[in-house]
């Protein structure tokens, strides 16, 4: 009980007034701990959705005509970093690899370049950018 009463009292601690509201009535730590975990992710089915939805948005993603590199960059790191918050992680390979796929055609010789001179398994998306700006 001495336990239940710490945890309890260390969560209504991190809690501002609207979500202390939607846990007040909860008897136990792990009562609000659920509460706070369904009203944030949602249940395991909702989750379930919102992966597989961005899951697509990630599998379907392609650089505007228009767009420049970093609002390219920024959409796709709004994508990668929600599956991320929702517990689907990417290797650093698998996201410069993906960046490189769904480069337009116009960046076709760009994107060889850096496929030959740099080691794709080492290579961080920062450092795929400042690629861009040398080649560019």
């Amino acid at each position: 009980m001495e336990e239940n009463a710490k945890a309890k009292k260390l969560l209504y601690f991190g809690l501002g007034p609207d979500e202390y509201t939607r846990i007040s009535e909860c008897e136990s730590a792990k009562d609000i701990w659920d509460a706070l975990q369904v009203a944030h992710e949602g249940t395991n089915q909702v989750k379930q959705s919102r992966i597989e939805l961005l899951m697509r948005k990630y599998e379907l993603f392609e650089m505007g005509d228009r767009e420049t590199i970093i609002d390219m960059y920024t959409r796709f790191t709004h994508i990668t970093n929600e599956l991320k918050y929702l517990g689907k992680t990417f290797s650093t390979e698998e996201l410069v690899r993906k960046i490189l796929r769904f480069l337009p055609r116009t960046w076709e010789a760009k994107v060889t370049t850096i496929q030959e001179v740099k080691d794709l398994k080492t290579l961080s998306v920062a450092q795929l950018l400042r690629s861009w700006r040398k080649i560019a």
